[in-house]
């Protein structure tokens, strides 16, 4: 089944059932905000998010031959608006919230101010063995977490749904967009909990080798180039 959505380019990744907050500031991301308005009350209030892979504010750039943007990823995710705060300055304040996720199919950059696509919702299929990794990934996110601040209270009630545990991993863990949108396109449940775990215990492993360096940490930070 296929949709059209207007989408919002970001550096980085929404998740089904992750709430995230943004300051909208350009002028056609306003556009944007005051259409979302405007839509009757029965309407959801839905766009896109997708994942920059490279480069900056990037939707004045030409797409490529098959009509799809070089610089953003494939797969995103629908975000339903759950408040929208006017300032006297013209900014917005909009809080959204993952829905499901999309791959983009085609891309317009003529029709709106902003970019808007011929999208196809993905299935979330669980995948052999879903159920049996979900005590693995929990049990990778305790030692994660742990490693990362010593804290382990916030996870004593994990969920035990394998869809909602494979997507806690990416909103919860400090990745990469790349990381992250590697979880996001995964073919289904199963195989996004295998990434997630993996990924959870290359990192554990980089933050114990971080704490066994004898030196201050001072030591190893870089301070910002100039530009």
């Amino acid at each position: 089944m296929s949709a059209r959505l207007a989408l919002l380019p970001l550096p980085t990744v929404l998740f089904p059932g992750l709430v995230l907050p943004l300051r909208v500031v350009e002028e056609r991301y306003r556009a944007l905000v005051r259409r979302l308005v405007a839509l009757p009350a029965r309407v959801p209030r839905e766009f896109g998010v997708v994942a920059i892979h490279r480069g900056n504010a990037l939707l004045d750039r030409p797409v490529d031959a098959t009509g799809r943007a070089v610089t953003l990823h494939a797969v995103g995710c629908a975000a339903v608006v759950r408040t929208i705060t006017a300032h006297a300055d013209g900014r917005y304040d909009v809080v959204v919230v993952g829905r499901r996720r999309f791959e983009v199919e085609g891309l317009d950059t003529v029709a709106a101010p902003y970019l808007t696509a011929e999208v196809r919702w993905l299935p979330e299929p669980a995948g052999a063995g879903a159920a049996a990794l979900v005590p693995q990934v929990c049990a990778a996110l305790r030692r994660y977490l742990a490693a990362l601040d010593g804290d382990t209270a916030a996870t004593e009630q994990l969920p035990t749904d394998p869809r909602v545990v494979s997507y806690l991993v990416g909103a919860v863990a400090s990745l990469s967009v790349d990381d992250r949108q590697l979880l996001l396109a995964a073919p289904d449940t199963a195989a996004r909990l295998r990434t997630g775990q993996r990924l959870l215990s290359r990192e554990a492993a980089l933050l114990g080798r971080i704490r066994a360096v004898p030196q201050p940490l001072a030591r190893w930070t870089t301070h910002p180039l100039p530009n």
